[in-house]
């Protein structure tokens, strides 16, 4: 273990339909950064952060702090600090707001629970208004702040964000964008996969390209910006 807290990603190797898609990828992310994962459209993201949260077998190993998290089950590799908040907005619609957010909480304690809502209040204001109605009447804006705060309440150390501006509109994205600046500030290392390169590297500190499911880029969001030839050539490798 390093003396940064961090998800380090070795060799990873995935196959979807008996075609490998991810091909021995290695990356970190750190505590209190944004890294963001960029790529055309079938480059291996989405393959790669399901892999990684234990959502699709995978070869390689995934250590959080020095831990390994090979073989592990999505509930466990949660619990063990690493929350996924999936692509598409998805919550509970037969539960409300509040119950959806509780039921992702780790620590059952009263005390815990009532923490945990009042830390999504506070950064979904939103949703307190909402907190008795079924998440299934929920604009998709609003159901994407559901899955957050469902990352949050579970005290990750690192969270896995896919598709965070999916079908939303600007004014929603930026709520959630603030979220996620929340998040580092408070220290929990996010890892981010967003279709829109700026809004991406704008929010990340660290940036990561893949093209056709290898790494071709592993460095500062501030560098990739500089060479915008670099994401240009894997969007259209793609």
């Amino acid at each position: 273990m390093t003396g940064t807290s961090e998800v380090r990603v070795e060799n990873l190797v995935v196959e979807r339909g008996g075609k490998r898609v991810v091909h021995d990828v290695s990356f970190s992310v750190t505590a209190g950064k944004v890294t963001t994962l960029l790529g055309a459209n079938g480059a291996g993201k989405s393959s790669t952060v399901m892999a990684i949260a234990g959502a699709l077998p995978r070869g390689g190993s995934v250590r959080l702090d020095g831990r390994v998290l090979d073989g592990f089950a999505p509930d466990r590799i949660r619990r063990a600090g690493l929350a996924l908040v999936p692509e598409g907005h998805r919550v509970l619609g037969q539960l409300t707001v509040e119950d959806n957010i509780l039921v992702a909480a780790l620590d059952p304690s009263a005390n815990a629970r009532r923490q945990g809502l009042e830390r999504a209040y506070e950064i979904f204001p939103e949703l307190a208004e909402r907190r008795r109605q079924s998440a299934s009447d929920l604009s998709g804006g609003q159901k994407q702040m559901v899955a957050m705060a469902q990352a949050f309440v579970a005290k990750p150390r690192f969270m896995i964000v896919d598709e965070l501006s999916l079908g939303l509109a600007p004014t929603v994205v930026k709520r959630l964008a603030e979220a996620l600046k929340i998040a580092a500030a408070g220290g929990i290392g996010v890892l981010l996969i967003e279709q829109f390169a700026n809004l991406a590297l704008d929010l990340a500190d660290q940036a990561l390209v893949l093209e056709r499911g290898r790494l071709v880029f592993d460095g500062s969001a501030a560098t990739l910006k500089a060479q915008p030839d670099i994401l240009h050539g894997a969007y259209l490798a793609s």
